[in-house]
């Protein structure tokens, strides 16, 4: 069982396997949103992968492991031990993929539950947790910028999660957390100033507009908890978010 030499389509054959074996995996990350848009994406917005991301509930992480060997890929033996209730890393030393796999949730600038809602897409997250998990990145990167483009470009904001990124479950998040809140209109902002920076339309640009101004009013529109008032009134003065660590 050797992994193949394209990315797309090793991810395809490592998320058949875990379907053989009844193990619930989904995409996230670039791979995932590849997945949705395909040759939607505008050519200015394509990018290149070498990292499968992965997401699984608590409990299965073992199960994962079984099936991610089973296709050829070596476990991380130092990393998994000390990680391995919510990440393990798996590689493939012939063609140098990283299989990263997220356990319950995904933790890095911020913390998003990206398996309670598996059964909303057979592929991937739901679209939502898909977006989260590049908005909350506070350091954005080109890479990150770029697919959080694309994402907005392909996908419209609805309140539902076939075809739509469901931006009513996303204020409801929100919500109740004042560090995602910020740090998602942070990147907003980054996104909607930032799309004048590739070959696009001008339709293009002015549909990304929309969609980042459509969600940020979902998001302003929810009623806020007491936690997450309570936090703004300390604001930026306290750092609200976490440093991620390197791997």
């Amino acid at each position: 069982m050797t992994p193949l030499q394209d990315i797309v389509a090793e991810a395809d054959r490592v998320l058949q396997a875990a379907r053989t074996a009844d193990v619930p995996v989904r995409l996230l990350g670039g791979l995932a949103i590849e997945r949705h848009l395909g040759d939607a994406t505008p050519l200015a917005l394509r990018r290149g992968y070498e990292d499968i991301d992965l997401a699984t509930p608590k409990g299965r992480a073992h199960d994962v492991g079984d099936v991610l060997k089973g296709v050829g890929y070596t476990p991380d033996a130092e990393f998994n031990t000390l990680n391995g209730a919510r990440r393990m890393i798996f590689g493939d030393p012939e063609h140098r993929w990283k299989v990263d796999v997220f356990v319950g949730v995904f933790e890095m600038c911020h913390s998003i539950p990206i398996t309670d809602r598996l059964g909303a897409d057979t592929a991937t997250i739901p679209l939502a947790e898909l977006l989260l998990t590049k908005l909350q990145v506070v350091e954005l990167n080109e890479k990150d910028r770029r697919d959080l483009v694309a994402l907005l470009l392909g996908v419209p904001i609805g309140d539902r999660d076939a075809g739509e990124i469901n931006g009513r479950f996303i204020a409801k998040l929100l919500a109740n957390d004042w560090g995602l809140w910020r740090t998602t209109r942070l990147n907003l902002d980054r996104v909607h100033d930032g799309v004048a920076d590739y070959q696009l339309t001008e339709n293009e640009r002015q549909r990304v507009h929309r969609r980042c101004d459509a969600l940020w009013a979902l998001i302003e529109a929810e009623p806020k908890s007491w936690s997450w008032r309570i936090r703004d009134l300390v604001g930026e003065r306290k750092r609200w978010y976490q440093v991620p660590e390197e791997v």
